[in-house]
């Protein structure tokens, strides 16, 4: 009976907190769908008594949404390819290779992973604006805006993330080391034995990186909001601002643009959502 009632007890608890976690997203569809009068009406109304969808057509002609979609598009899927690749490699020679200075360099690694990115932002715009022969730069990096308001001064200083190694160096140990020693004695150049015999084993990796990495890169707003000034290459989530005018707030539109902005997110996250778990179950079994 005890048993019973603490079961009881735990099913509700769990229920309570799934409608917490629940209740904004439910309110923000609401409220996409709602007509004007009817979002702020009191008492809440929790069913509406008519559907619109005005507010999804007003937040694509107000703003050029569609474009804003496209570029951060763009933006995030070049992120996750970078990372995929440069945090795999990195994280291959990390766990695989024997070289000196290993540990002390992954160590330095995990210790830039505390310091906040606001504290590295002032020195990255700075590095972004005097890359020499960018942007009109010359030889000592001046003369120009150098990578500033465009799509590489978003792309390269995340293009290998602390975290993306770290996370591939932990599941690069969880593989056997035999079947490199055996591609060695074939003859197979190391980057091969990567490329060929190791990477395609670390789908699950792979996949849960693709999503964290997707996500992050998809909601990026105050590093795209320095970089980029022209309007037609502003993301998504700048163009959710311009809803937000003279101290007034367009609800209604923002919300609907809100919600199509998780979209890709969720698609992702449905279509890798198998590899998820697996990945991060195996990228933690050893230091």
């Amino acid at each position: 009976m005890k048993r019973g009632f603490n079961k009881s007890v735990y099913y509700i608890v769990c229920i309570l907190i799934a409608i917490a976690m629940f209740l904004p997203f439910y309110w923000s569809v609401l409220t996409s769908l709602k007509p004007d009068d009817e979002i702020f009406a009191m008492p809440i109304k929790w069913f509406p008594d008519h559907l619109t969808f005005e507010h999804y057509r007003k937040a694509f002609t107000t703003v050029p949404f569609a474009l804003y979609f496209w570029n951060s598009l763009v933006l995030a899927v070049a992120g996750v390819l970078a990372n995929l690749f440069f945090g795999s490699l990195s994280g291959y020679a990390f766990a695989k290779l024997k070289f000196r200075l290993n540990k002390p360099i992954f160590r330095v690694l995990l210790a830039a992973m505390m310091i906040p990115g606001i504290v590295t932002m002032i020195p990255t715009v700075y590095v972004m604006r005097h890359i020499p022969f960018a942007g009109g730069n010359d030889f000592f990096g001046s003369g120009g805006n150098g990578l500033m308001n465009s799509f590489w001064g978003i792309i390269l200083p995340g293009a290998s993330g602390t975290f993306a190694v770290f996370f591939m160096r932990q599941f690069f140990l969880t593989l056997p080391s035999d079947m490199m020693e055996m591609a060695r004695i074939e003859g197979c150049r190391e980057f091969m034995i990567f490329w060929r015999i190791y990477l395609p084993l670390t789908k699950p990796a792979l996949a849960t990186l693709s999503i964290f990495t997707f996500q992050a890169g998809w909601n990026g707003f105050l590093w795209p909001m320095i970089v980029l000034n022209d309007p037609d290459k502003a993301t998504i989530q700048m163009g959710l601002q311009a809803f937000s005018y003279n101290f007034q707030t367009d609800y209604g539109p923002m919300m609907a643009g809100a919600l199509v902005a998780i979209l890709p997110i969720l698609v992702l996250f449905l279509a890798l959502q198998r590899y998820f778990v697996q990945g991060i179950a195996f990228s933690g079994i050893k230091g």
